[in-house]
């Protein structure tokens, strides 16, 4: 992915700035001026390709953990030599939680804990997911769009927080590499996280797999007000030259994956 990134720049001959953040957006008379540190651009149209999930997301309640707890958020843990010894709670059951805790089961005791939203029954990299995976290809490309009820309760859904089915993981493999589900952690007592159903875990180490929130408080201009606005397939109403890529079924339910990104890039362009 790396790789074709770098040749799409290189020709079209697009004049990349790496390892620039971007502070603020504003209007500036009819175009639109960006902060970067002690840089300043101006522009004539503006994408926003920040992704929903921008910004890590851990409960409040986490400060309240006893401090000899090691927590750490998906983002930032790399291997298992990051732990302490001693038991793991992973929060969060989606893909990050179950990649995480079969590969600590090995070495730790695991506590998986959070809502079971399914699994995809069979290997994608198999004989079965070769055949299957086209179909849903073109399922969440050309059927669950923004017209379709069930794909806007997906959407609803996402901007919940919740999660979406496991892909790679499997309950059997969690099972056998000694990964105990516990229902949902509910807060904290003593310094110790508490379960929905009143158990108290003795952990020595927190892994939060609790997603990410969007966060648009840089972006000072009419109608988002930190949060997003109003938007037809990544187009900004009210405010032209101002367009998004890459949210939840921004168009479709394949909008924030890379193979669904194509369509909504000539849409833009074909605004702009």
């Amino acid at each position: 992915m790396a790789d074709y990134l770098e040749s799409y720049a290189e020709a079209f001959s697009l004049p990349m700035r790496n390892n620039v953040r971007v502070d603020a957006l504003a209007a500036d008379g009819p175009r639109f001026r960006l902060a970067a540190g002690s840089l300043r651009f101006s522009a004539d149209n503006v994408i926003i390709a920040t992704s929903p999930d921008l910004i890590p997301f851990v409960p409040e309640f986490a400060q309240e953990l006893d401090p000899r707890i090691c927590q750490l958020h998906s983002i930032d843990y790399l291997n298992p030599e990051q732990l302490r010894p001693g038991s793991v709670l992973v929060v969060g059951a989606g893909n990050s939680g179950a990649d995480i805790s079969l590969e600590l089961g090995q070495q730790f005791d695991v506590m998986l804990s959070g809502r079971d939203n399914g699994h995809i029954p069979f290997p994608l990299n198999g004989f079965t997911g070769a055949v299957i995976y086209p179909l849903i290809r073109f399922v969440f490309h050309r059927v669950l769009t923004v017209h379709n009820p069930m794909a806007r309760k997906i959407g609803r859904h996402l901007e919940a927080g919740h999660g979406l089915p496991v892909v790679r993981v499997k309950p059997k493999q969690l099972a056998a590499a000694g990964v105990e589900r516990v229902p949902r952690v509910a807060g904290v007592k003593d310094g110790m996280p508490v379960l929905e159903d009143g158990r108290v875990l003795d952990v020595t180490n927190v892994i939060w797999c609790t997603g990410y929130r969007p966060d648009y408080s840089w972006i000072d201009l009419p109608g988002f007000a930190g949060s997003r606005p109003a938007h037809r397939r990544g187009i900004v109403e009210g405010l032209p030259g101002v367009y998004f890529l890459g949210l939840h079924l921004q168009y479709s339910a394949s909008s924030s994956q890379i193979n669904g990104l194509g369509r909504r890039i000539l849409a833009v362009m074909a605004a702009s």
